[in-house]
């Protein structure tokens, strides 16, 4: 068995040479971030959820992937929405990058969103929403490592003949989901890269595969007090993710004691989920840490993730308007 900094170095190694061999195909396979707090990333999960806490929010999100390996995937999010009367839903702007390989790899997002928002009886509300959004993906060639680069001697010091016709991508792309809640219960289903926008360096078409993401959950009060600091809440949600031969799915459940959240997930044969957070009328933190449970457990050292939220005072409700109960990690 190789000694755990052979593993590490074999790993990083991999990490930065597969995005070079991928163009061997003339093409570079990818898929889209996923984050483990997709509640507390409300508008990266579904677009129909701008708006959905009326009041302005903010919402801030960091997840560094496999930390053990220096500069492999770290993803930065931020966005903010609101509810406007005037347009009968809610409006978002959302902000995110994901840097791969030492950042070999960028992909920046910026999106416009809105969601209308209809009360279709006393307990049940929908929300439907389209995101715009200006995807630009970045390519640093001097770090990029191709077969025959390799020298059996002295290793990557050959030239190589692979060409690559440009260094960046820049697209526009199309999302829309669709969310219904009642007081205790809630559900969604969202679908990215509606066009599949083109994303190939080498002038050879490689559309980004479309993203399916469907997720349900339930409020379940737990004890019969009046103050939030005694009451206690659980909620048990399910999330299911495809994008073209990739799929995911995450079941587990969130614990509320007053401020302090709680929370365990297991993600199919991939990792289990600890989360612990902390809600106090407008600010939300929160902290998770992914324990892989595959073969790469020692070499990873897993994945963590921090969210911090802010929801800001605004006008009393308008009448009909119902907000959506649901975490917020």
């Amino acid at each position: 068995m190789l000694p755990q900094r052979m593993r590490k170095a074999l790993l990083f190694f991999i990490t930065i040479t597969i995005m070079g061999s991928a163009f061997m195909d003339n093409k570079l396979y990818a898929q889209d971030p996923e984050f483990s707090q997709f509640y507390a990333n409300p508008l990266y999960l579904n677009p129909a959820f701008a708006g959905s806490a009326r009041c302005p929010r903010i919402c801030m999100n960091f997840r560094d992937e496999w930390p053990a390996i220096p500069g492999t995937f770290v993803t930065y999010s931020a966005s903010y929405d609101q509810h406007v009367d005037g347009l009968n839903g809610g409006v978002g702007l959302l902000l995110s990058q994901d840097q791969a390989g030492l950042a070999t790899l960028t992909t920046t997002c910026a999106s416009l969103i809105y969601a209308y928002q209809l009360t279709v009886s006393r307990t049940f509300s929908i929300s439907a929403g389209f995101q715009a959004t200006y995807m630009e993906k970045s390519l640093d060639e001097g770090k990029l490592n191709f077969g025959d680069m390799i020298d059996p001697r002295r290793g990557f010091v050959l030239a190589t003949s692979e060409q690559i016709t440009r260094s960046s991508i820049a697209t526009p792309d199309f999302s829309a989901g669709l969310l219904g809640y009642s007081k205790n219960l809630f559900f969604g289903f969202a679908a990215d890269h509606l066009t599949q926008p083109d994303e190939s360096f080498v002038g050879v078409g490689s559309p980004l595969p479309m993203r399916l993401t469907a997720h349900a959950g339930a409020m379940i009060p737990l004890s019969n007090h009046y103050s939030q600091d005694d009451q206690v809440t659980i909620s048990p949600d399910v999330l299911f993710v495809k994008q073209q031969d990739f799929t995911q799915l995450n079941l587990g459940f969130y614990l509320m004691k007053g401020p302090i959240v709680g929370g365990l997930w297991y993600r199919n044969q991939d990792a289990i989920i600890a989360l612990i957070g902390f809600q106090k009328k407008s600010i939300r933190m929160g902290y998770s840490y992914d324990i892989t449970v595959s073969k790469l457990t020692e070499a990873t050292a897993g994945a963590q993730e921090i969210s911090l939220m802010f929801i800001f005072s605004c006008r009393p409700k308008i009448r009909h308007y119902r907000t959506i109960s649901c975490p917020s990690f």
